[in-house]
């Protein structure tokens, strides 16, 4: 199985989620799986189920209600975000076997850099002495994966400030930068992929890179 990888760039945060959307309703059994990269302009984003009572002072950063998983977080510069697109039933993977492994790339990526990272059975993502390095959120539809990660890298922490990140009113962020670590999103996300193909059974081998930007949407009438 061959993986598509896109870097989009820095994007406006609405246009990639629909483009996920539009890209998971309109797969077929020959549609190749993808994996996406990018960093949001500041947005803060709602699960299915969020309270907004989470949501305590946004400010001027704009609010978007969304389809994952989860409840408030933040998205901004710096902060790279990882969407895989995958069959999951083609690939004969499960949710949970999904969620480990974008997390354990994040263990495993933070190792590289001497931090000792876990994730916690009672909150997904991945954690440093209890400060939240990484969030996850997934949407599974017709049987496929959209949304993701999202790992600090070198951003912004104070619109966390705003909120009750994932739904905790005393769960401390962090980033890559400040443990010492790495700065360059680009850096982070080519030493980050081998470890999450790894976790699904690829190889660099598997990996066809494509071209930059948002796929373009097309409609039936083309």
């Amino acid at each position: 199985m061959q993986l598509t990888v896109r870097d989009l760039g820095r994007t406006d945060y609405e246009p990639v989620w629909r483009a996920m959307q539009h890209f998971t309703e309109t797969r077929d059994d020959t549609t190749g799986d993808e994996i996406w990269f990018t960093q949001h302009e500041p947005v803060f984003t709602l699960g299915l189920n969020a309270s907004r009572e989470h949501l305590l002072a946004p400010g001027d950063i704009p609010v978007v209600q969304i389809d994952r998983g989860g409840q408030v977080t933040y998205h901004g510069p710096g902060q790279l975000m990882i969407y895989p697109l995958i069959d999951l039933r083609r690939a004969g993977l499960g949710v949970r076997p999904l969620v480990t492994a974008l997390e354990q790339a994040v263990v495993e990526l933070a190792g590289d850099y001497g931090i000792d990272a876990a994730s916690r059975a009672d909150a997904p993502g991945v954690y440093v002495d209890g400060v939240k390095l990484a969030s996850v959120g997934l949407r599974i539809r017709r049987g496929a994966s959209y949304h993701g990660m999202a790992l600090n890298v070198d951003v912004d922490l104070e619109p966390f400030s705003r909120i009750n990140p994932c739904g905790f009113s005393n769960l401390d962020v962090t980033d890559l930068a400040r443990l010492g670590a790495e700065r360059d999103l680009d850096a982070v996300r080519r030493k980050l992929l081998p470890h999450f193909l790894a976790h699904l059974g690829m190889r660099d081998a598997d990996l066809v890179e494509a071209g930059n930007g948002i796929p373009e949407i097309r409609t039936a009438s083309g």
